[in-house]
């Protein structure tokens, strides 16, 4: 079959194949050929390819209403935003379309508190190797290698702390630093959790110093870490969490929290054509509805400690550096930079694939839908293990 694919803008270098089709943790491309697939586009699809209760509520939805604008309520949007606030410590929801633009609410939401309860304080202190999204502020806010030129200036306001060294953090905090934003578990910086002593100690010198903490849990939450919101780990309340990629389970779906005492946005200062629409938000719903069903996310803990075991084993058996992550959020540490190599090779495999990620050329990155099997865990690390020994 050829592929002719000129029209599409260039933005990443992407392989010469197409996916047609998709159930469960497989993917199949358009001659036939299966990939298990521990991508599931980022973390996004949590419940994996064409799952059934995602594709009720898009049927049942779409026969109703898709978007009767954001200037009105709709039944989903109000059904999901009471799901989220039952099942957390936060009052109030705003909907948006992705993680990025989450993100860019909760920066604006910060300030705006800033300039009403912290005498126009602005800064957000964030973190070395964080990744908060692809928008002119989320780029600036992040700690990714290189993007402090991609597109300068970058916009002001986001000095750079350390993650798991609280006196790094310390030595930022000024006047006009109006809170604290982090990802739980770092994601593309490489799968660096979070200490719990680091998150217990970021909640109380916020409280002391009167800001805010925001936990971006874009790719950590929803599930991801064998908790409905990665923070919870920590046993912490934030003031601020925003949502994205598992929300929707493949739906561009994503979601700023905040507690009653922080949501001062007023007419005006937030909206989106799109955000909060029934659609997406009655797939959310059932996404965080299976969530939430009796012991899945126990399995989801379960299944994260098989996959530890298993990774561990391999990285003993071909002398390795171990692995680290949360739940079935993971990463294997390699001995050498041949991440993007292994990925190439594991998708090439024959008769079937295996679609992997590598955030930094000594890791690779697994992020499984939630549901997937304890036999395709097993599948996966098979398939790994001859690909590592094939690379001499």
């Amino acid at each position: 079959m050829t592929i002719d694919t000129h029209s599409v803008m260039y933005i990443t270098k992407r392989p010469d194949l197409v996916f047609t089709e998709g159930q469960g943790s497989w993917l199949v491309d358009q001659n036939g050929k299966k990939y298990l697939d521990f991508l599931q586009g980022w973390a996004v699809n949590c419940l994996g390819h064409s799952n059934p209760g995602m594709i009720e509520a898009i049927e049942k939805q779409a026969k109703k209403v898709i978007n009767p604008s954001p200037a009105f309520y709709n039944e989903p949007m109000i059904a999901l935003s009471n799901l989220l606030t039952a099942n957390s410590c936060f009052d109030k929801v705003f909907f948006a379309n992705s993680g990025a633009e989450a993100n860019e609410g909760a920066i604006k939401l910060a300030r705006k508190w800033g300039k009403l309860h912290k005498n126009n304080a602005f800064e957000i202190i964030t973190f070395n190797h964080g990744f908060h999204g692809r928008t002119l502020a989320t780029m600036s806010a992040s700690g990714k290698e290189g993007w402090d030129t991609m597109f300068a200036p970058q916009v002001p306001g986001f000095p750079k702390a350390e993650l798991n060294d609280i006196e790094s953090v310390k030595k930022l905090i000024n006047d006009k630093t109006v809170a604290i934003m982090l990802e739980p578990v770092q994601g593309e910086g490489g799968v660096i959790p979070a200490d719990h002593q680091f998150m217990r100690d970021l909640r109380e010198i916020t409280k002391q110093n009167k800001i805010l903490l925001i936990v971006d849990e874009v790719q950590a939450g929803c599930g991801r870490t064998g908790k409905l919101f990665a923070h919870q780990l920590y046993n912490i309340n934030p003031d601020i969490m925003t949502l994205g990629k598992g929300i929707g389970g493949g739906v561009p779906l994503a979601a700023l929290l905040a507690t009653d005492e922080v949501a001062c946005f007023e007419p005006g200062d937030q909206g989106g054509t799109y955000n909060g629409n029934p659609l997406m938000t009655a797939v959310g719903f059932s996404v965080i509805s299976q969530l939430l069903a009796p012991g899945f996310l126990d399995e989801v803990l379960a299944k994260g400690e098989y996959l530890r075991e298993l990774l561990l084993d391999l990285s003993k058996e071909l002398g390795l550096d171990g692995e680290r992550g949360e739940g079935l959020l993971r990463a294997l540490k390699l001995n050498r930079d041949i991440g993007p190599e292994i990925v190439e090779r594991a998708r090439n495999l024959e008769p079937i694939g295996l679609l992997l990620n590598s955030p930094r050329p000594n890791l690779i990155r697994f992020m499984p839908a939630l549901n997937i099997s304890r036999e395709e865990l097993k599948q996966m690390v098979d398939l790994l293990r001859g690909v590592i020994q094939s690379i001499k």
